[in-house]
């Protein structure tokens, strides 16, 4: 953590980003406004949660690199392991619990932070000690996986995770700009390693217009209708597209989701929360998110082709579908694989602003490769991709 001008910030140093720790101060805000508006949570409460704890490889004393816990770091943004932290829904104050370290912790790890400097570094309003804190499970219905919930004897309330995790869903501004910092970084690094050698072009492209309270199934659905009228442009289908759409044609060839919520985790949460069903129909039952797109969204579009034996044979062995495979020259592109091309968007007040920065048309692939990839060519800036 850096102390830059007595604003406290997470900073790796040489050009990279600095996150100011009031980007969590504002979460935690964020956070006590929409659980005041609740009547569901009672007066007095407090939001308990448990960050993560470092582990060892299997049964050796090896340590695995530490990733805070996403929901404590969403909230306090600590990057120590084996932390509690509170916060008062009513007042907004903030505590932050630090695991006492015995006296042989300095030999060999270096001295820990301060009481004091832990306040300051993520402003937080108290901090106190602990030996150890109980805590009960909850299944996170995104992924289906278990995640801690904190807990103590005596709670009279206890907020459901999901409360929080639908919070991630909506991006403040500094949170926007660290994602516009990591796509940068991620762009940079995608155009490092295209190789001319082993580039395929695949000429097809999705091309959607995002808007507010579009629902996210209907821009899979024109995908898949976009995707199918290019494969019969190319020979590899044949007849109407409407009647292709009713047999699911396009699962066949798109069986992913066309992209899924972005944040703090690559899957991140909230796709399905309570009143949005999942679809369960070929290729939309794979998709992340069912939900309608509101402002500050970040997501995904990731349209992709794919020629898979299984799928491909489960196709032709079904009359609905084989009737229109042109199967001669889908011959042709057994063993390709596939191609999938991934832009990653925010949504608007007006549409949506891009935060992929490279070669995305046949156009421009062919442009940076033939300018060589020390090229400093930028494909529009971050500020200027907004629509």
């Amino acid at each position: 953590l850096a102390e830059a001008t007595c604003v406290p910030s997470f900073w790796l140093g040489n050009e990279t980003l600095k996150v100011p720790v009031a980007l969590f101060a504002l979460n935690r805000r964020r956070l006590c406004d929409r659980l005041r508006q609740n009547k569901d949570v009672q007066k007095n409460s407090v939001v308990l949660l448990q960050g993560g704890e470092e582990t060892q490889r299997y049964c050796t004393d090896t340590g695995i690199v530490f990733r805070q816990e996403s929901y404590f770091h969403w909230t306090f943004g600590v990057t120590e392991a084996g932390c509690f932290g509170a916060v008062d829904v009513d007042t907004g104050r903030s505590m932050l619990f630090v695991p006492l370290l015995p006296e042989s912790y300095a030999v060999w790890m270096g001295n820990s932070l301060h009481d004091v400097t832990f306040k300051y570094l993520y402003l937080a309003h108290d901090h106190g000690h602990f030996n150890s804190f109980p805590f009960q499970r909850g299944v996170n219905t995104d992924s289906g996986s278990i995640s801690k919930e904190a807990s103590f004897e005596g709670i009279t309330v206890r907020f459901n995770s999901r409360r929080i995790l639908l919070h991630r869903v909506i991006k403040t501004d500094m949170e926007l700009e660290v994602l516009r910092y990591t796509n940068k970084i991620s762009s940079e690094a995608h155009k490092e390693v295209m190789d001319p050698l082993l580039l395929i072009i695949f000429a097809l492209s999705v091309t959607v217009v995002l808007r507010k309270r579009v629902a996210w199934p209907d821009m899979h659905r024109l995908a898949d209708r976009v995707h199918l009228e290019e494969l019969t442009k190319i020979g590899i289908l044949k007849g109407n597209v409407d009647d292709m759409v009713k047999v699911h044609l396009g699962a066949v060839f798109m069986p992913h989701g066309l992209g899924h919520l972005l944040g703090i985790d690559v899957h991140d949460v909230g796709g399905y929360p309570e009143g949005v069903e999942r679809i369960d129909l070929p290729g939309l039952r794979s998709l992340r998110t069912a939900r309608n797109l509101e402002q500050g969204m970040v997501l995904t579009i990731e349209p992709g082709i794919y020629f898979i034996n299984h799928l491909l044979d489960q196709a032709l062995r079904d009359p609905a579908q084989s009737c229109f495979i042109n199967n001669d020259v889908l011959q042709r592109f057994r063993g390709f694989g596939g191609v999938r091309i991934e832009d990653d968007i925010a949504v608007t007040a007006s549409g949506m602003e891009l935060l992929t920065c490279v070669p995305r048309t046949v156009e421009e692939i062919e442009a940076f490769m033939a300018e060589g990839q020390g090229s400093a060519k930028s494909f529009g800036s971050l500020s200027s991709q907004k629509e």
